[in-house]
């Protein structure tokens, strides 16, 4: 009997994905490469493991048996690969992971930390959404991420590093026409306030819609903007509220003068930061030191915007 890892991580990659097309993105390989891997899988193996429907790929019950052990194959092949790679602690090469909300504003000053702690060190970066961080972790095609806790999701060690508060956002005269309370405001108070907010699948967008009571369809709700820098732009130009963290506050409000930041009233509202990696993957030394590198240039950050926005 012939297997290979290179099989079972094709096998694996077609049993979540439910389709050979979406299967073969997922490890980069032709739709027909993947199914001459698959189809040479079932002749070692002696039986069919999945049903090819029209417009789905189903597992038969052999399918699902051997799912379950090339799930254990693969998690304990990365885990060695692991320790081959960490065995020095934090160095070689590190593949990190940043939610698109936290990377432009912690990766300057994390980045200087961990090459002057090894200038060999190489660091492969990764910005996407929290769904794809964790879809490349559980991949092993990251060593950890950056998101906001909790991940919800199983087979993770999460640390948390940070609490990252929301600031309110919005032009002087936005803000001032919230009324004279404005001091004891709460988010479920912004009223018929314009609330802009980042596009579909940031978590960020999650957060503020709940902490602001408000839904999806909500007349007053702009989902539009991709990145902070430009919410940060539309607000300074008068179009609506948003809620800032305090990571990305002094260097938005630098770049976008015209956008003013006022505190909510406690308890504030905020989203905590953690590193994640997973449970299986050897920490021979290195998850400390990278997630103390990033606690300190965080809650640096979280500091400066707590002393100069009161």
């Amino acid at each position: 009997m012939n297997i290979t890892l290179r099989q079972l991580a094709y096998f694996k990659a077609l049993a979540e994905q439910r389709n050979f097309g979406r299967a073969a993105d997922v490890v980069h390989v032709s739709q027909p490469a993947l199914s001459v891997q698959i189809r040479e899988l079932e002749k070692s193996l002696g039986a069919p493991l999945v049903e090819r429907q029209a417009r789905d790929v189903v597992l038969t019950p052999f399918g699902r048996r051997i799912l379950a052990h090339a799930a254990r194959v693969l998690e304990a092949t990365q885990a060695l690969s692991d320790a081959a790679r960490w065995r020095g602690g934090l160095s070689g090469e590190l593949r990190l992971g940043l939610i698109p909300t936290i990377a432009p504003y912690i990766l300057p000053g994390a980045l200087e930390a961990l090459r002057s702690r090894d200038i060999s060190l190489d660091v492969q970066v990764q910005e996407a959404k929290t769904d794809r961080l964790l879809a490349e972790l559980r991949a092993g095609r990251l060593d950890a991420a950056v998101i906001a806790l909790p991940s919800a999701e199983g087979g993770l060690v999460e640390i948390p590093l940070f609490e990252d508060r929301f600031l309110l956002a919005g032009t002087k005269a936005r803000l001032a026409a919230l009324g004279a309370g404005a001091e004891a405001l709460r988010p479920v108070e912004l009223g018929a306030s314009q609330l802009l907010l980042l596009e579909e699948g940031h978590c960020l967008t999650d957060q503020a819609l709940e902490v602001c009571g408000r839904g999806r369809g909500h007349a007053q709700i702009n989902m539009g903007a991709s990145s902070l820098s430009t919410l940060s732009r539309l607000v300074a130009a008068g179009f609506g509220l948003t809620l800032m963290p305090e990571l990305a506050a002094l260097q938005e409000q630098r770049a976008a003068p015209e956008m003013h930041l006022m505190r909510f009233s406690m308890p504030e509202p905020a989203r905590h930061v953690g590193l994640v990696r997973r449970e299986s993957s050897l920490d021979d030394g290195w998850c400390a030191p990278l997630a103390e590198i990033l606690r300190d240039v965080g809650g640096g950050l979280v500091h400066l915007a707590r002393r100069d926005i009161p």
